[in-house]
């Protein structure tokens, strides 16, 4: 799966309001050229989308806003393929290992890291990128943390995307500025626009 999001290398960030969406959504962005989404825990219906989103099996879905073991079940059980955390939460990370349950815990600090790396993960969520200092911060956290692959998410946009994945340890960044809930062609318009951009690398 790893290898999976490393080749997409763009993550959509998601938070509906209506359950109904997740399939427009999901059509909406394999149309554009990504098969994969972030579903945050945001919205009261996020678990319904994950629900029916996991039904597919031409999707790849991550569930994100994981605050607790309890929110980690309940989203595996409803169909979630990775488990994406705000924080470092031991616990929860260490209930994700052993239900061999991909999990990228986020990380802001070299302390985070070292707690990351305490518990043998290895790629990382960098949130938030941008207001921590996106592309610079990554660039000197890759001297002492040459191992460990990042997912940006925060501030990511179609303007400092490829800056971001020009980067040797971006696995792949996480964004939401495609989702457009009001109009499908113009999401699968933005996917498709983004998914140049990284061909194009």
């Amino acid at each position: 799966m790893i290898d999976h999001l490393q080749s997409l290398k763009l993550i959509p960030v998601v938070a509906l309001e209506d359950a109904d969406d997740a399939e427009p959504l999901a059509d909406a962005l394999c149309a554009g050229g990504l098969s994969v989404a972030e579903v945050t825990l945001r919205t009261e219906c996020a678990i319904d989308v994950i629900r029916r989103l996991g039904a597919r099996d031409d999707f790849l879905l991550g569930a994100g806003t994981v605050h607790s073991i309890e929110q980690a079940q309940e989203v595996v059980e409803a169909g979630a393929h990775f488990v994406v955390t705000p924080g470092f939460n031991p616990r929860t990370v260490a209930w994700c290992q052993e239900h061999n349950v991909p999990v990228f815990p986020g990380i802001a600090t070299p302390t985070d890291l070292e707690m990351a790396l305490e518990h043998n993960i290895d790629v990382v969520k960098f949130f938030p990128a941008e207001t921590l200092g996106g592309v610079n911060t990554l660039k000197a956290f890759s001297g002492p943390y040459h191992n460990v692959r990042f997912i940006p998410t925060g501030g990511i946009s179609a303007e400092n995307l490829t800056d971001y994945l020009a980067l040797p340890g971006v696995l792949a960044c996480g964004g939401s500025w495609m989702v457009q809930v009001d109009d499908w062609d113009q999401t699968t318009f933005l996917t498709a626009q983004a998914v140049d951009l990284i061909n194009n690398l």
